[in-house]
C-alpha cells in the first residue's frame, strides 16, 4: 500500500474528544493491550496529529502521528498498527517468521508466500483468514511488515505451505516508514527459537517435514520467492548473501537462549532495568562528590544519557515510573542518595550513598561503546573537560517547495544541508536550462520557482532573479532545523533554529542589578556548575531558579552586571562561538584611568 510515495492532504491536531474516541476504537481494535498501555500508547497530553493521505492507487487512508512518528493508520474504518508501534509492543499482533532477503521484496509491494514463511519447532500462531499479523525476520522478534492472513493456518498447513500467505499493507523501509524518524528495527530476541528443523517434534507433522532440518543449507532459494517467476533469478543472485544473513540468528539463537528470562520481560520491565543499569554507571563511573548538590535535570542529561548502551534509548514514559522524580524517590527509599529542592521548583541530588551494597556491586557493562568512554575525558585534576558542541544548520523540505525538490528525489521532511540545497537548486536551473544567456548572473523564473519562491504580488512582475537571490528565497521558505553533537554522542537533529545563550540584567529591589543567563542546558553546561564557577570568580551570591514558564528549564541568576566574567568563560573557556551568545553588548562600560 505505501510501497510508492503517497499525496498528503491534511494535517490537523487531535484534540479532547477526538482523542478519547481514539483511545476507545485502539482498545476495541486491539483488546489485548492493557489500560496501561493503552494510556501510553494514545497519551493525553502529548502532541497527536491526524493526516489524510491518498496512496498512489487513489486509496484514501488516515495516518495518526505521535510526535513526529505514524503509530496508526485506518483504511476503510479498519485500524492498523504501524512497524513503530509494533516496535515498542511487538506482542500486539501474531507473527510470522521470513527469511532476511524477503524484506526487499516485502517493501518492494510484494506480497508474502507461503515458502517463504519459516515454520517454527514450536508451531505457527492460530490465525483465520482475515486476521491481522506482524511479518518479523528470522531470530528477531521485532515486527517488520503488518499484513493480512489470506487464510486460516489450517488452510496453510493442509495447502502444503504454498501459495499467497499474507497480503501485505505496510512495511519497514516503505514510504510510511520513512515519514517518519527513519529508525531501524530493535533486536528482540525470540520467545522460541526461529528454527525450522528440529527433526524430532515435526515427525509426523506433513507440511513440516517439507521443510529440510538445516533451512540456511538445504532451503531451494528459489522456494522463498514472494513471486515464484519473478524473483527467483534475483534471489539466486543473492544467495551468499541470504547465507551470511540466515546464518547469524541461527548462530546466535543459543546465546539468546541462555538469556531469555531477561529479554522475555515486557518492554516496561526492560526499560526499568535501563534505567537502573545507567543510574548505577552514572553514580559509579560519572559524579563525584564535589558535583553536588547536582540538578536532577543535569544528572539525567549529562550523565545517565551518556551511560545509555549504543542503540538503546532512555525513555522514562516506557518505564513503570513514567516520571523521572518518582524513579529518583525509588532509589532514595533506598537510601542510595538523597534529593532535595534547593530552590523553588527546582530538584537536586544533595548527597549519595556511594558505599552503598548496589552501588559497589554494580560492573560496568563489557564492550560499553567507545562513544560513552570518550565522554569520560578529564583534565589533569580530575575534573570532567567541557567540549563545545558543534552545531549544524539544517533545512527541512516544507510543502510549499516540495515540488522544486522532488526532482532530486526529496520529499516533504527530507533534511539537507545548506550546500545540498545550494546543488539542487543549481541543478534544477541547470537541467530546465534556466540560466539567462544575455545575463548568467540571473535566472529565468519558471513555473515552479514562482509558484516555490515568488509571493502572489510578485508573480507578475518578477520574471528573472540573481543566484543569491533565488538561493536565500529558498533557505528563507525551508523549514529551519540544526543538528547538535555534543563531545563522544550521537548527533542529534532538532527543529528550529538553536536558542542562543541569552545573558539580561535584571533591576531588583534598592536599585541593584542581577545578571541572568538562560538556556546553558542547550550548549551541554550544567546550570549548577556554572553558577558555582562564577560564584567563585566574582565573589558574588549565584542562584539557580526556573525559567518561567519553560517546564524542565533552569537559569542562572548572580549579583551585579557580570557580562564581562560571563564572556570571557563562555568564549574563550568554553570556546563558544560568539553568535550563540546573546546580550554582551549589555556589559558595562569600562572607566577611563586618571
Amino acid at each position: 500500500m505505501f510501497a510508492r510515495a503517497f499525496r498528503v492532504r491534511a494535517n490537523t491536531a487531535i484534540k479532547g474528544s477526538d482523542r478519547r474516541k481514539l483511545r476507545s476504537d485502539v482498545a476495541a481494535a486491539f483488546p489485548n493491550l492493557s489500560a496501561e498501555q493503552l494510556a501510553e500508547f494514545i497519551p493525553n497530553k502529548e502532541e497527536l496529529n491526524v493526516i489524510k493521505i491518498y496512496s498512489h492507487k487513489g486509496e484514501a487512508v488516515t495516518v495518526y502521528m505521535n510526535h513526529r512518528n505514524p503509530i496508526l493508520f485506518e483504511v476503510e474504518k479498519a485500524l492498523y498498527p504501524t512497524v513503530y508501534s509494533l516496535w515498542v509492543y511487538p506482542d500486539l499482533l501474531p507473527a510470522f517468521s521470513t527469511w532476511p532477503p524477503v524484506l526487499q521484496k516485502l517493501a518492494g509491494g510484494a506480497d508474502l508466500m507461503l515458502p517463504g514463511v519459516v515454520v517454527p519447532s514450536s508451531g505457527f500462531p492460530q490465525v483465520e483468514q482475515g486476521t491481522l499479523c506482524a511479518v518479523t525476520l528470522l531470530g528477531n522478534r521485532a515486527p517488520v511488515a503488518v499484513a493480512v492472513a489470506t487464510m486460516s493456518t489450517a488452510e496453510m498447513l493442509a495447502a502444503g505451505m504454498k501459495g499467497k500467505g499474507f497480503a501485505v499493507l505496510h512495511t519497514y523501509l516503505d514510504h510510511l516508514w520513512e515519514y517518519g524518524d527513519k529508525s531501524y528495527p530493535p533486536t528482540l530476541a525470540p520467545l522460541v527459537p526461529d528454527c525450522a528443523g528440529d527433526e524430532e517434534e515435526q515427525e509426523g507433522k506433513e507440511p513440516v517435514n517439507s521443510f529440510p532440518p538445516d533451512p540456511v543449507q538445504h532451503v531451494d532459494i528459489g522456494d522463498l520467492s514472494l513471486k515464484e517467476q519473478d524473483s527467483c533469478a534475483e534471489l539466486l543472485g543473492k544467495e551468499e548473501f541470504h547465507e551470511n544473513r540466515a546464518a547469524e540468528p541461527a548462530e546466535n539463537a543459543s546465546t539468546e537462549d541462555q538469556q531469555e528470562p531477561e529479554d522475555s520481560r515486557t518492554p516496561q520491565e526492560q526499560m526499568d532495568a535501563l534505567f537502573n543499569q545507567c543510574f548505577f554507571h552514572a553514580l559509579k563511573c560519572k559524579v563525584k562528590k564535589s558535583d553536588l548538590p547536582l540538578l536532577t535535570s543535569t544528572f539525567l542529561r549529562s550523565h545517565m544519557f551518556s551511560c545509555c548502551p549504543a542503540g538503546q534509548q532512555l525513555d522514562i514514559k516506557k518505564s513503570s515510573y513514567k516520571k523521572f522524580s518518582k524513579f529518583l524517590q525509588s532509589m532514595q527509599n533506598q537510601k542510595i542518595l538523597q534529593v532535595k529542592e534547593l530552590n523553588k521548583g527546582v530538584e537536586s541530588i544533595v548527597e549519595v550513598d556511594w558505599k552503598h551494597p548496589d552501588i559497589k556491586a554494580f560492573a560496568v557493562p563489557e564492550g560499553f561503546s567507545s562513544a560513552s568512554a570518550a565522554q569520560d575525558s578529564k583534565n589533569e585534576d580530575g575534573e570532567q573537560v567541557y567540549h563545545a558542541p558543534e552545531i549544524i544548520p539544517l533545512y527541512g523540505v516544507s510543502t510549499r517547495l516540495v515540488p522544486l525538490f522532488q526532482e532530486s528525489g526529496h520529499r516533504k521532511g527530507s533534511i539537507l544541508s545548506s550546500s545540498e540545497v545550494r546543488n539542487i537548486i543549481i541543478n534544477y536551473v541547470k537541467a530546465n536550462e534556466l540560466v539567462d544567456e544575455a545575463n548568467k548572473n540571473f535566472v529565468k523564473v519558471d513555473a515552479v520557482l514562482c509558484d516555490c519562491l515568488l509571493e502572489k504580488s510578485e508573480q507578475d512582475e518578477i520574471s528573472h532573479l540573481k543566484w543569491d537571490d533565488l538561493l536565500s528565497r529558498c533557505l528563507e521558505r525551508l523549514q529551519p532545523l540544526h543538528q547538535v553533537t555534543f563531545f563522544g554522542q550521537e548527533p542529534v537533529v532538532r527543529k528550529g533554529n538553536i536558542e542562543p545563550i541569552g545573558i539580561t540584567i535584571a533591576q531588583r529591589s534598592s536599585n541593584k542589578k542581577v545578571t541572568i543567563i538562560k538556556n546553558l542546558e542547550l550548549y551541554g553546561l550544567d546550570p549548577q556548575c556554572v553558577a558555582n564557577t562564577l560564584q567563585q570568580k566574582v565573589q558574588a551570591s549565584a542562584t539557580i531558579t526556573p525559567v518561567p514558564g519553560a517546564k524542565d528549564r533552569v537559569q542562572v541568576q548572580i549579583q551585579g552586571n557580570q557580562i564581562h566574567h560571563l564572556a570571557k568563560m563562555l568564549l574563550e573557556e568554553y570556546q563558544l562561538p560568539r553568535k550563540y551568545v546573546r546580550g554582551l553588548e549589555k556589559a558595562p562600560k569600562l572607566g577611563r584611568k586618571k
